[in-house]
């Protein structure tokens, strides 16, 4: 864990410089950048979770097996969508998804699920991989104490399961932050941490062209592309998203941890 390793660093670079200012041989600012610049690699290291700062996550469709019968020079993306379960919105990005017979990632909040597992069951029907996005996803999801995320990780678990019968085995931190209480309790429920290597943005978007343009311009090969169908504006640009893909030769796929494989 790069966190462990840059801390213990970080505590003998430390001791080092205390050592040579008791005997006055470097300036103590030297130590005070050592900490402001720890201070700044952990503020950013939380932010950006493809840094695998505080724990592992996924961040390509080539992080996973796939399925061995599929060709290695396939054009593999994978679509991931999170905050659900929106009534409208996802109902309808469901149906567009089964018009094309494309399976993707849905991360659903825990607290959407009542009133919804008639859709909550519909995804795993249509063969769609449900994973976790917390239970509450609140604002301050971060600050929480490592056992107070491993019950809400648990509880969405448990209510995702009591519909499919299936229990998720991905979990996507709210926000993408990370830090070493959720690493914590990441590891303690047995689960997989997945990122994205394309944000749409959609979130903040207020036009559906330059959205549309942005997913087009960045989507590659590996992609895994990070949408929210709690959003109208994605809905207004999937199918034309698809249709944009399976003309450019790719190929959408779920994805299967390597412990399943």
């Amino acid at each position: 864990m790069k966190f462990k390793i840059v801390s213990i660093a970080t505590l003998i670079l430390t001791l080092a410089l205390l050592f040579f200012i008791y005997h006055n041989e470097v300036s103590i600012w030297l130590l005070i950048l050592l900490l402001i610049g720890y201070l700044h690699l952990l503020v950013l290291g939380s932010i950006y979770i493809q840094w695998n700062f505080y724990l592992k996550s996924i961040h390509s469709v080539s992080d996973f097996f796939l399925d061995p019968q599929m060709p290695e020079n396939k054009k593999k993306i994978c679509l991931t969508f999170d905050d659900g379960i929106h009534a409208t919105h996802t109902a309808t990005i469901l149906q567009i998804l089964r018009n094309y017979n494309i399976q993707a990632h849905f991360f659903v909040i825990g607290k959407n699920i009542e009133g919804n597992e008639k859709l909550l069951y519909e995804m795993h029907q249509d063969g769609h991989q449900i994973g976790n996005h917390s239970f509450y996803h609140r604002w301050n999801f971060d600050l929480l104490s490592s056992s107070e995320m491993r019950k809400e990780i648990e509880h969405t678990n448990n209510s995702i399961q009591a519909v499919t019968g299936m229990k998720p085995h991905l979990f996507r931190p709210p926000y993408g932050v990370t830090n070493p209480n959720l690493a914590k309790a990441v590891q303690q429920t047995n689960m997989l941490s997945m990122g994205w290597n394309l944000r749409s943005m959609d979130t903040v978007a207020r036009s559906s062209v330059q959205l549309l343009n942005k997913l087009i311009h960045h989507t590659q090969p590996n992609s895994i592309i990070l949408l929210h169908d709690r959003c109208e504006i994605t809905v207004k640009v999937l199918t034309q998203y698809i249709d944009y893909c399976l003309a450019e030769g790719f190929t959408f796929v779920t994805l299967k941890c390597p412990n399943e494989a």
